[in-house]
């Protein structure tokens, strides 16, 4: 059994804690946890041997720390504490409330290192959405580097060309393109949208370039549908800046942003593309920009997104500000 006597400083407020009354009910169990930082306090002042350097360690007035141990002492019907002029000794409940809440500074030391070791070394999963053409040309170099700089978070990668609610479905951060209806979601935009038209250099030696948009109706497109919208009208702006709109008749239709990009590379047709995810292919003489002389009229924000500061890990914060630097470089 623990029962110590301390030299202690309980002559300015020891009149001024009235006696333990009996409770008027039985305790409550479902109300013990809410005693956790009073027993806290107890084993501190316990510890420490007195009300005065249990105060300053934690920052409190002294008066502050005995109403905490009046309040504990209240809800165990029990004195904890002999108070005397020169000396503050443990009670028989007071022993008993020590020792059965031993167990605690364990868990404190161990929760300790826990928060020691999470802020030294970034670890956990992260997992990661957005469409799988954006993921090709712009995630995927960036997850190797993640990988380099943070080898401790494991990342789960979701790619599809769907519209993904982050909180149901668990992801952490997302690349998301046009308004977002979502206000819970913070967003840092990291590029802009625009559309535009190509095609291989082989499918316009077999089939001819189309000197105009009215001259889709005599070739092959290549059309992007899922089970929410099908992009088949194709709008555009002219010199004159007169808009038009031209319903194509899809040679292809595709669920799969990525595979658009791929027929067309192959020689099937013509696609409506984001012109930052074809200037690649542009470069190498893959594809060749049509209808240069027209604009498509709208464009759309791209935002890199995830939840709320209160509902996001270290490791996807971490992330989140990283993948915001690098996208908008390698968007703008």
């Amino acid at each position: 059994m623990y029962e110590p006597v301390f030299t202690a400083d309980v002559s300015d407020d020891s009149n001024s804690i009235a006696p333990a009354q009996p409770p008027q009910s039985p305790i409550k169990p479902h109300l013990l946890h809410q005693q956790l930082p009073l027993i806290y306090v107890f084993r501190l002042v316990a510890e420490l041997g007195s009300f005065q350097a249990a105060a300053h360690r934690l920052a409190l007035p002294r008066s502050s720390v005995s109403k905490k141990i009046a309040a504990l002492e209240d809800f165990c019907a029990e004195r904890l504490f002999a108070r005397h002029t020169r000396a503050l000794k443990l009670t028989d409940a007071g022993v008993a409330l020590l020792n059965a809440t031993d167990g605690l500074s364990q868990l404190l030391a161990q929760t300790e290192n826990w928060l020691v070791g999470q802020q030294r070394s970034l670890s956990g999963r992260v997992k990661l959405s957005c469409s799988t053409l954006l993921a090709a040309e712009y995630l995927m170099p960036r997850v190797i580097e993640l990988r380099r700089l943070y080898p401790q978070i494991s990342l789960e990668l979701d790619f599809r060309d769907e519209l993904v609610d982050l909180l149901d479905e668990g992801v952490d951060i997302a690349i998301r393109v046009g308004k977002l209806p979502d206000s819970s979601l913070v967003a840092k935009r990291v590029g802009l949208k625009r559309f535009g038209w190509y095609a291989s250099p082989g499918y316009l030696k077999q089939r001819g370039v189309p000197e105009a948009p009215e001259s889709l109706s005599e070739h092959d497109c290549i059309v992007y549908r899922n089970r929410h919208l099908c992009m088949d009208l194709w709008r555009f702006s002219g010199p004159d800046g007169r808009i038009s709109e031209h319903r194509v008749s899809a040679a292809i239709l595709s669920s799969d942003s990525r595979s658009l990009l791929e027929l067309a590379l192959a020689d099937q047709g013509i696609i409506m593309a984001d012109r930052l995810l074809a200037r690649r292919y542009l470069g190498t003489g893959q594809l060749v920009s049509l209808f240069d002389e027209w604009q498509h009229p709208e464009t759309q924000p791209v935002h890199l997104v995830c939840l709320g500061r209160n509902s996001r890990s270290r490791a996807a914060e971490t992330l989140w500000e990283r993948l915001a630097e690098w996208l908008q470089a390698d968007l703008a």
